[in-house]
């Protein structure tokens, strides 16, 4: 029965990546499109304030150097013939390879992202599960007004809140990059600075998913299976842990698995504030000066993360919950 279970959750992980694949296709093409189609001009982001000095000649040999003159198809089949080789091309916005940029930047997002990851869910998890099954109660009130008023705040506005708290304030936190100034960055100074972005970023995400599951649980408590329980006599911790809590699992981790993609956001404005050197500069770069190359590198990693973190939330559903069918 396990075995045949394991088998079930491999062939649905099989499945969902097989989808991702077409779909992380589409969207690579829907961005060079989109890209093609913005009434920005490639040419003059790329030369920032000195186009002016240049004649249209050398305007059309530099268009024609940097391959803006080609159609927005056909610079998409070059980049994903080249990216399936290992080469993602050249970013205009950065002058350096892509590949570079992402070399330099991503394993610092990805380090805030996850970091920020766990801050949202074990907060959202004690918060959504201490309002749920108290529901109507004191505590209940208070979590949800305190998610509904955080919910409202721009992240930007709680990044600046929380620096004044506890990097000026309280003195608890640095308040920006890697190292205090004229110090090397080592593990030590790197979680000392990762405290504060984390915590914002795993913030912004506390609100929908806390309300999110303490409203799973809620549902769930009100079911007939949960009734049948209790009729049967069985107090309400054994209820909870049994039936409940499994029953909110899944759309928990659906709930998780679908906002993944909004740490990406979020991540945006957080290594702004707190200047963390990750891939938001990037993002906003690329975006701006329709760096096709560095642009559809990151939407690309935006699709593959949102196809994993669904994938991640339904398997572990369904490891959470035995009821759940793992049948795709």
């Amino acid at each position: 029965m396990i075995r045949s279970r394991r088998a079930r959750i491999g062939q649905l992980a099989g499945r969902r990546l097989l989808y991702g694949v077409p779909l992380v296709l589409v969207v690579s093409l829907a961005t060079f499109a989109l890209a093609a189609a913005s009434p920005f001009d490639p040419l003059e982001a790329y030369l920032g304030g000195s186009g002016d000095g240049f004649t249209e000649a050398e305007r059309g040999a530099l268009r024609e150097t940097l391959g803006l003159n080609q159609h927005w198809f056909t610079a998409w089949w070059q980049w994903l013939t080249h990216a399936l080789t290992g080469d993602l091309g050249y970013s205009r916005s950065f002058h350096e390879p892509v590949a570079q940029v992402l070399s330099e930047r991503l394993g610092w997002t990805a380090l805030l992202g996850v970091s920020g990851s766990i801050v949202a869910v074990l907060l959202s998890a004690a918060l959504g599960i201490a309002a749920g099954l108290r529901a109507g109660g004191l505590a209940d009130r208070l979590i949800s007004a305190f998610a509904v008023v955080l919910y409202a705040v721009p992240p930007f506005i709680v990044a600046l809140g929380a620096v004044l708290l506890f990097a000026v304030t309280l003195r608890w936190a640095p308040a920006a990059g890697l190292s205090d100034p004229g110090e090397a960055i080592t593990a030590a100074s790197t979680a000392r600075h990762l405290f504060l972005p984390a915590l914002v970023l795993g913030l912004s995400q506390v609100p929908p998913l806390a309300l999110g599951l303490r409203e799973a649980i809620t549902s769930a408590a009100a079911g007939d299976a949960v009734r049948g329980a209790r009729a049967r006599g069985l107090p309400w911790r054994i209820v909870n842990r049994r039936h409940v809590l499994p029953m909110a699992a899944a759309p928990f981790f659906a709930l998780v698995g679908g906002r993944l993609p909004e740490l990406l956001v979020g991540a945006t404005v957080v290594e702004t504030v707190f200047a963390w050197p990750g891939l938001g500069d990037a993002v906003v770069n690329s975006a701006r000066a329709l760096d096709f190359p560095l642009l559809a590198v990151v939407i690309v990693l935006t699709v593959t993360l949102v196809v994993l973190g669904n994938l991640a939330a339904d398997v572990a559903a369904a490891v959470v919950d035995p009821r759940i069918e793992a049948d795709g």
